[in-house]
């Protein structure tokens, strides 16, 4: 993608998989046939002709000046996860699109996190001499105390299982960054520096943050997984098989959309398709979402 800009700041994106993994009938349970052909006639190249849901598995490099901070970390390597074999199929080779953005793994000054799924914090640690380290050496990386101390508790009851995904993550992504002193853990609404700073949006995951930025009269939101399609921005009250507290993520996320709508802040969703980053436009009693083209 090519450099956003909100305001002085700087946005780049590192993608490690595109690709349809999942029926849209499946992981949005409360949609129906015509909504998801209505859904694929109005967002060419985001819905499959066989109904699945095409999505982008991303980190976000914002560029402030003084910080570099990446925003959540995809997959990872080294990583599988019990039956999600197809995330290992056609990976991106991260770090190379992290240097393509002009980012050594040791620049990048802070790693946060919207939230701890599997699929958001595998790059924060890599396998060397068969240890998980962190990826990033010099950065610090800040989680919601809510939500790490949730899968904290999960992890102390699945501890061993091999079929709990978040589990394994918690255990080889997050874990070692504490057992490293690297991470610190902050209330929902942190403030980074001025202008960047968190909101709670929980429902995807009990904890799950936003990451708001403001500079020179303009403003981004990093908004994780509150909304994981466009199609939800058709159907807002259509919320995911993935989400934690259903009825949560359609508040949360109803809240997001009309906060944002007609707004022009840079939208920055962690799986739309390419192109991945826009703003949201009401449309009547629906949304639409107007992508930047190469972001």
């Amino acid at each position: 993608m090519h450099t956003l800009k909100i305001g002085a700041y700087s946005v780049g994106r590192v993608t490690e998989l595109q690709f349809a993994p999942f029926a849209a009938l499946e992981f949005f349970p409360a949609a129906t046939p015509e909504m998801v052909e209505a859904a694929r006639r109005a967002l060419p190249g985001r819905i499959a002709d066989d109904g699945k849901i095409v999505m982008s598995f991303h980190a976000f490099v914002l560029q402030t000046g003084r910080h570099t901070i990446l925003v959540d970390t995809c997959c990872g390597a080294n990583k599988p996860r019990p039956g999600r074999e197809q995330f290992n199929v056609g990976k991106q080779d991260f770090l190379a699109g992290l240097a393509a953005l002009g980012v050594k793994p040791e620049a990048v000054t802070h790693v946060m996190c919207t939230h701890l799924h599997w699929d958001h914090v595998g790059w924060n640690t890599r396998l060397i001499d068969g240890t998980w380290v962190p990826t990033f050496p010099n950065a610090r990386y800040i989680m919601a105390k809510r939500e790490y101390d949730y899968w904290d508790a999960i992890y102390a009851k699945e501890k061993g299982k091999t079929d709990n995904m978040h589990a394994l993550g918690f255990e080889d992504s997050v874990l070692p960054i504490m057992r490293a002193a690297k991470a610190i853990l902050v209330e929902d609404d942190f403030e980074l520096d001025k202008g960047i700073s968190l909101e709670p949006c929980h429902g995807h995951s009990p904890g799950h943050v936003v990451i708001n930025v403001a500079s020179d009269g303009k403003r981004g939101a990093f908004i994780g997984d509150v909304i994981h399609h466009p199609i939800q921005l058709l159907f807002p009250d259509l919320s995911t098989r993935a989400d934690f507290d259903q009825d949560a993520a359609r508040v949360t996320r109803r809240a997001l959309i009309d906060r944002h709508a007609d707004a022009g802040t840079v939208v920055l969703p962690q799986h739309f398709a390419t192109p991945s980053s826009g703003t949201i436009v009401r449309t009547g009693s629906a949304f639409r979402f107007d992508a930047i083209e190469g972001s």
